[in-house]
């Protein structure tokens, strides 16, 4: 189990230091169309850059590769698999623009993020759970009336793949050529010789809108872990279809996934504190972990049980579930703390204790307890001599085991 920030602070994340530049300073609070500037130093080059950009996708599919039966032929030289067609693009499209639509849901709680660089803290709508379940009915009414067939889907992951890091192209030349310049995003300009690269892989705007959609939060909750979440349905239902690959460790997997992704849409406001979210700027990396990484990646475990059904026994899965819900305990209330911290470091709740006052209580109780154990000890000798100090050896520890 990892923590929610690890999904969103991708190891592929360049280090950006970010310095406000004089022009911050002046014109932080007027409105207009430029917003304010922000100095970053990027320690990537071009070649780095566009080697972890063509990486991704090419890496990604070879791991699914991996997943099918090592008698099947390797995906890039298999004639009866494609890693592009126009069906994959239309499916990518036709997601991205039902996220894009169930953004405008006029439900949810509004809750606010960082500040934007006018001084005004930027607003954001979580209707994150009512898209997941209107993002599931959809797939489910499709598939029970016939329309969507999930093993055709799964056959075309691959170029889902391929399809995905089209429109996140597709996107973020959109985000470069025509900017969105709002007077609560500051802009990002890099200082080395690599600029207009950088700009567009890595982002020059902090928190570009269009409309109401805050395209980072877009990408982030809806695109990736509803993603995450449909190609986790999809799955199922094509082993459903094929029952042969319907498996109780695939379900619990399933089930897992589904916990998670649900617990973060709930919580969803949590993303807003995230370093990602709030120190980098957004561009075709971030876009591309999203719309690929995140969905197809983190169902990996799923697809390779598709591919190679494990029939675990309930014997077994007692203590996976045991294994997993001390896990996601830990999961929960940890990231509860971080984000409660974040939002208020002054809270009582999660701020360190600067007295030793709070804890006397407990200090005298425990002293207590010592002389009341000391004193029963040695009334329990004088009364019962041998036979006590018998006792005293089987049970050696007088309050807390192992230790005393």
């Amino acid at each position: 189990m990892v923590l929610k920030e690890s999904f969103h602070t991708h190891t592929l994340s360049p280090e950006l230091q970010p310095h406000r530049s004089e022009e911050e300073d002046g014109g932080g609070g007027g409105g207009g169309g430029g917003g304010a500037v922000l100095q970053v130093h990027s320690k990537w080059n071009n070649i780095h850059l566009c080697v972890v950009c063509v990486l991704l996708g090419v890496s990604l599919i070879s791991l699914l590769d991996g997943c099918r039966s090592s008698s099947d032929p390797w995906v890039w030289l298999d004639s009866t698999r494609s890693v592009w067609d126009w069906m994959s693009v239309w499916v990518v499209l036709l997601f991205t623009g039902l996220q894009a639509a169930l953004y405008h849901l006029p439900v949810g709680r509004e809750t606010e993020g960082k500040r934007g660089c006018n001084g005004e803290r930027l607003k954001y709508r979580l209707n994150g759970v009512c898209a997941f379940l209107l993002s599931a009915a959809v797939v489910c009414v499709l598939w029970f009336c016939g329309v969507l067939r999930a093993g055709r889907l799964t056959d075309s992951l691959f170029s889902l793949v391929s399809a995905g890091v089209v429109v996140s192209l597709m996107l973020s030349l959109a985000l470069l050529l025509c900017p969105v310049n709002t007077h609560t995003s500051a802009q990002v300009h890099y200082d080395n010789t690599a600029d207009p690269l950088l700009k567009f892989i890595l982002g020059h705007s902090m928190d570009p809108r269009v409309g109401i959609i805050d395209v980072k939060h877009f990408v982030m909750v809806r695109i990736g872990f509803i993603g995450w979440a449909m190609m986790d349905l999809i799955y199922l239902l094509t082993a459903i279809e094929n029952r042969s690959s319907l498996s109780l460790s695939l379900m619990l997997v399933i089930a897992f996934h589904l916990i998670y992704i649900l617990d973060f849409l709930i919580d969803e406001g949590s993303v807003l504190t995230t370093k990602e979210f709030t120190d980098e700027p957004i561009g075709f990396l971030m876009i591309l972990g999203e719309f690929i990484w995140i969905p197809f990646f983190s169902s990996l475990p799923v697809y390779f049980l598709l591919q190679r059904p494990n029939h675990m026994t309930i014997l077994w899965a007692a203590p996976v579930c045991l294994l997993f819900g001390g896990g996601f305990l830990i999961y929960f209330l940890s990231n509860e703390q971080k984000d409660g911290f974040r939002r208020n470091p002054s809270d009582p709740a999660y701020a360190r204790f600067s007295s030793v006052l709070p804890y006397l209580p407990a200090l005298q109780c425990a002293h207590l307890l010592r002389q009341r154990a000391n004193e029963i000890e040695g009334a329990c000798l004088e009364k019962h001599g041998s036979a006590w100090r018998e006792y005293c050896r089987r049970v050696p520890h007088k309050l807390v085991p192992y230790v005393y």
